[in-house]
C-alpha cells in the first residue's frame, strides 16, 4: 500500500513516453516520496536501469535493461498498482 492518502483525481498531464523506455502509469504515485520508493525499489532490483518517476503525470518511464512484467512485479512489490504499458 503506498504511504500517501488518495487525492482526488484531477486531469493528468498528458505526456509522451521517452523514446526508448517502457512506461506505464502508476495511479497510486501521489506525491515525490512515492515516486522515490518506486525509482529506488526499480533501480535496486535491476542495476543500469535508470528511472523517471513522475508523481504530477503518473508517469513512470524506465530505460536500460528491463520488461514490463519484471517491472509490474517491482512496483506492486513496493506498494503500488502499475498500469498497461503505454506505447509510443
Amino acid at each position: 500500500m503506498s504511504c500517501c492518502q488518495p487525492r482526488s483525481q484531477t486531469a493528468a498531464t498528458t505526456a509522451a513516453p521517452p523514446e526508448g523506455a517502457i512506461s506505464f502509469r502508476v495511479d497510486d504515485m501521489t506525491c515525490g516520496h512515492c515516486a522515490g520508493t518506486i525509482k529506488t525499489a526499480i533501480e535496486s532490483k535491476l542495476p543500469g536501469t535508470s528511472v523517471d518517476a513522475d508523481p504530477a503525470s503518473k508517469l513512470v518511464s524506465v530505460r536500460g535493461g528491463a520488461d514490463f512484467s519484471a517491472l509490474k512485479s517491482i512496483v506492486t512489490a513496493a506498494g503500488y498498482t502499475p498500469g498497461p504499458q503505454l506505447v509510443r
